[in-house]
């Protein structure tokens, strides 16, 4: 008697890939109205509770795309596969290796 689980395909990955994705940008929005300080600072709050700012070297704008884009790049390093070939070298847990 075979074991017909053997014949099945294994299950795909993108879906989970998908799902992190979509968690991660609907846990990232902005939140509240943007404030301008006295000072030239220009800052609005994240979902995630992480407040969001522009900087000497970088607009309100830029720091909202960066902090999206991590928040994805973590989301999917966590569900990819063990040995997929990364960019980016990652701990035994996929979590981004700090150097």
């Amino acid at each position: 008697m075979s074991d017909e689980r053997q014949d099945e395909p294994a299950p795909a990955v993108s879906a989970a890939m998908r799902r992190a994705k979509a968690e991660a940008q609907a846990s990232h929005v902005t939140v509240g109205q943007v404030e301008h300080a006295a000072s030239g600072a220009v800052t609005i709050g994240c979902s995630c509770g992480m407040t969001l700012t522009n900087g000497p070297g970088w607009s309100l704008d830029e720091h909202i795309r960066l902090h999206r884009a991590e928040a994805r790049y973590l989301a999917l390093s966590l569900v990819a596969p063990a040995g997929m070939p990364r960019l980016i070298d990652v701990d035994a847990d996929r979590v981004p290796r700090l150097r």
